[in-house]
C-alpha cells in the first residue's frame, strides 16, 4: 500500500489589502490551526500565517478586524536609515555620524572629536559611500565577533571550527554541532553588553546544545546581565535591521 503523500503547500505570496500601506505576505502552514498576523519590521511587511484552503475574503476580513492593532504596530516601525553622509549609525551602541571626506581614506575611519562626539569618515566618490560603510561594518562585525568568540571559547576550553557572518533575519546567532558559529553582522550596531551576551550565548552552545538550566548557568559565567540583554534584543533588535536602506 502506497504511503499517502500530503499535498504540496503553495509558496508565500504577497497581496494588497485596502487601507494597509505595506505589502501583506501570506504564508500557508499545515501546522497552523488559526489565522495569525505579525509585523515584520525588518522587511517592512505584514505577515499572515494561515491554515490551508482559507479564501482571500477571509484573510481580508481578518485584517479588517485587527485594523487598530495593525495601525498601532505599523506606526511603531522605525524609519529606514541609509548609509549616506549625515546619517547616524551606531557602532557597539555608540552613535557615529557618517562624514564624506573626498580626499580621505576610502576605508571608513571612526574618529572621536574633541567634544566627545563620534564620526565615521569615508573617502572617495560620494556614490560609493553607502557600500563602503556597509562593507566596513560587516568586516568590523566579523573581526570583533571572532575575537570575542575565541576569548570566551578559551575560557571554556572549547574549540571553534569556523565563524561566519551573515545578514540573518530570524536569529542573531547559531552554533552547529561541529562547532561552527554564525552571527548576524548587525550585532556590531548593538550596545556592547548586548553584543557580548549573544557571543556568550553561542559559545555556551559549544558545551551545551540546548537551553537547559546548565546552559544558562554557563552563559551567565561568560557575560553579565543575561536576562537584561536578551530582553533588549527582543524589544529593540528589529531596529538594527532599519540600517542600510
Amino acid at each position: 500500500m502506497k504511503k499517502r503523500v500530503p499535498p504540496a503547500l503553495p509558496p508565500p505570496r504577497l497581496m494588497a489589502v485596502e487601507g494597509v500601506p505595506v505589502p501583506v505576505e501570506v504564508r500557508v502552514s499545515a501546522r497552523a490551526r488559526r489565522l495569525s498576523m505579525r509585523v515584520d519590521a525588518a522587511r517592512n511587511i505584514v505577515r499572515i500565517s494561515t491554515p490551508p484552503r482559507v479564501p482571500d475574503k477571509d484573510l481580508h476580513l481578518f485584517v479588517g478586524r485587527h485594523r487598530d492593532w495593525l495601525e498601532q504596530r505599523l506606526s511603531a516601525v522605525p524609519d529606514k536609515v541609509a548609509f549616506v553622509p549625515g546619517a547616524i549609525v551606531p557602532i557597539l551602541g555608540i552613535d557615529h555620524v557618517i562624514r564624506h571626506a573626498p580626499t580621505g581614506r576610502r576605508t571608513p575611519q571612526p574618529a572621536t572629536l574633541p567634544d566627545g562626539t563620534h564620526e565615521l569618515r569615508v573617502g572617495g566618490e560620494l556614490e560609493f559611500v553607502p557600500r563602503r560603510v556597509a562593507d566596513f561594518l560587516k568586516a568590523e562585525a566579523h573581526r570583533l565577533l571572532a575575537a570575542r568568540s575565541q576569548e570566551k571559547a578559551a575560557r571554556l576550553g572549547a574549540r571553534i571550527t569556523g565563524i561566519t557572518v551573515r545578514d540573518t533575519r530570524s536569529r542573531w546567532g547559531s552554533c552547529s554541532p561541529d562547532g561552527r558559529l554564525s552571527y548576524c553582522w548587525r550585532l556590531v550596531m548593538a550596545p556592547d553588553p548586548v553584543f557580548d551576551y549573544v557571543v556568550a550565548h553561542e559559545v555556551a552552545h559549544l558545551r551545551e546544545m540546548n537551553h537547559s538550566a546548565r546552559f544558562w548557568a554557563l552563559c551567565a559565567s561568560l557575560t553579565d546581565g543575561v536576562t537584561e540583554h536578551r530582553d533588549w534584543l527582543r524589544a529593540n533588535g528589529a531596529r538594527l535591521h532599519r540600517y542600510g536602506a
